[in-house]
Parts: C-alpha cells; sequence; structure tokens
C-alpha cells in the first residue's frame, strides 16, 4: 500500500506564492541544471541538477495520483489535462469546472478532502498519493491523513504571500528526522510524520 505525501515548493519565510498566486523565484530550481526530467506535458519543460533529478524521481516515479485544490488547478489550467508528475490528479472542489469530463477527462473532481484522498488511494492502488495544495495538505494533517511532508525549501524571502502551513487544530505535530538532498536553487527535504 502507497503512502500520503505532501509536497509544495516553499520560499524560506514559509510561502508556496506571492500575495497574487504568483511564484516568483520557487521555481527556479526547475531551470537550475542540464539533466532534462522527461513528463507527459510538452508544454512544461523540467531542466535540474542532478540532486533536483533525484528529488524530482523520489516524489514523482511511484506517484499513482496527485491531489490539487481547485485554487492550483485553475492557475495552472489543469495542466491540460497532464500533470508533470505523470499521474492523474483528483481536484477538491465545491464547484467543479461545467465543461469537467469533456476538457479534462483523466481529472477527477470531488467535494472534500477525506474524499479526495480515498479517491486518490483508489486510483493509485499500491503505488504513493501527493497532495500539492497548501490548504488541502493543512486540512489531510489535520485528519492525521499525511505519512510525509515533503518541502522544496527555495533561497528566497518573501515576505508576505501564501503560507504553505497554518495553525495545526491538534496542536504540534512531531515529525522525524529530515531526509535530505541537497541541489541546486532548492534543498529538499522529506519528512515522516510520527505516529
Amino acid at each position: 500500500m502507497g503512502k500520503i505525501f505532501s509536497h509544495m515548493t516553499m520560499s524560506l519565510d514559509g510561502y508556496i506564492a506571492q500575495p497574487d498566486d504568483q511564484v516568483g523565484e520557487l521555481f527556479d530550481w526547475y531551470e537550475a541544471g542540464d539533466v532534462v526530467v522527461p513528463n507527459p506535458n510538452e508544454d512544461i519543460s523540467v531542466k535540474v541538477d542532478d540532486a533536483g533529478a533525484e528529488a524530482w524521481r523520489d516524489l514523482t516515479e511511484n506517484t499513482g495520483a496527485l491531489i490539487a485544490g481547485r485554487r492550483l488547478f485553475d492557475i495552472a489550467g489543469g495542466w491540460n489535462d497532464k500533470h508533470p508528475a505523470g499521474a492523474p490528479v483528483v481536484v477538491v472542489t465545491h464547484r467543479p469546472p461545467a465543461d469537467a469530463t469533456e476538457k479534462w477527462p483523466t481529472t477527477t473532481f470531488v467535494d472534500g478532502v477525506e474524499a479526495a484522498i480515498n479517491r486518490a488511494k483508489q486510483i493509485a492502488g499500491d503505488q504513493n498519493v501527493t497532495i500539492a495544495s497548501a490548504n488541502v495538505t493543512q486540512q489531510a494533517l489535520d485528519l492525521g491523513l499525511v505519512d510525509e511532508v515533503c518541502v522544496s525549501l527555495v533561497p528566497v524571502l518573501f515576505g508576505e504571500g501564501i503560507p504553505y502551513f497554518s495553525k495545526i487544530e491538534g496542536g504540534h505535530l512531531l515529525l522525524d528526522d529530515p531526509i535530505v538532498i541537497q541541489g541546486r536553487r532548492a534543498l529538499h527535504l522529506r519528512y515522516p510524520v510520527r505516529r
């Protein structure tokens, strides 16, 4: 049975985007090297350093489904129904797009975080599920459904923006020691959640 990961690229001061939803320098690590990372979306190219390629493989090679929030889905244009991770996407939303089945046939829309995780686990089978949304991650952490918290930490300070983490409903959440991959323009961290 696969695990439930969360992953976001984050500024050193904890933001995943600027207040206007733009990522600024956060995704510079996707162009920080010469290693071309193949992905099913021809509109998105990823050329990272060796360490970035290792981190990318760790996060995507065994990913059977990805969960996103509606906000990210809209910003990314649904990745043209081909997420770079190469996995089907489950979107948490109270209002699916009217043309969802025609425009995004491999994307599933569900109402609620727990339903999204259950559906993503069904899709993924024995593979992992990755959550790529700060809000969905927060709710999944509160529900005790995340096995590992992953962060690609970028050397930039935003000063304000959209945070990866916010208030933890149950108080402190303890994580185990990190698994670390030092890359160019990003430090990739994986923290198993203590049970």
